[in-house]
């Protein structure tokens, strides 16, 4: 029995073909949104990114950047909230952002925020709120994925 080998630069073609297959396979799954300009926050810029974990949940990491503090906006609160709303139209809220006077803000005016839920989010919205337990969001939209 005879056994052919593949040439060298056909086998360096065949691998490098299965690297760009597992790359694409690992950032497909991973959907990154830009948050849109705010009118209320003007200078305030942050990035969505939204993947699945391996039980089938979305995880949902925000990181924003010269976002001001809740306190000083022009309607004051006490927390920025995050609400996502499902691909079934209902609004959630994930979770709060804790302003600089918690400690997760930093100099910089940089913030966090990491979740994970199992709707499918549509959109990514943050309001500013004077109790985080809320269960529907004021009409202060600060930043969204969309409109």
């Amino acid at each position: 029995m005879k056994l052919t080998n593949i040439h060298f630069p056909s086998r360096n073609i065949l691998l490098g073909l299965f690297g760009i297959i597992i790359i694409s396979m690992f950032t497909a799954c991973s959907n990154k949104i830009n948050f849109l300009n705010s009118s209320v926050v003007p200078a305030a810029r942050g990035t969505v990114n939204i993947t699945k974990d391996h039980n089938k949940n979305y995880v949902i990491k925000i990181d924003i950047y010269d976002l001001a503090e809740v306190e000083r906006l022009p309607a004051p609160n006490h927390t920025y909230v995050v609400w996502i709303e499902t691909n079934e139209g209902l609004i959630k809220n994930i979770g709060q952002i804790k302003s600089s006077m918690e400690g997760l803000f930093s100099k910089n005016l940089k913030a966090s925020f990491e979740s994970v839920t199992s709707f499918k989010p549509e959109k990514v919205f943050i309001t500013s709120e004077d109790n985080a337990d809320i269960q529907f969001p004021s009409s202060q939209i600060v930043l969204t994925t969309k409109y």
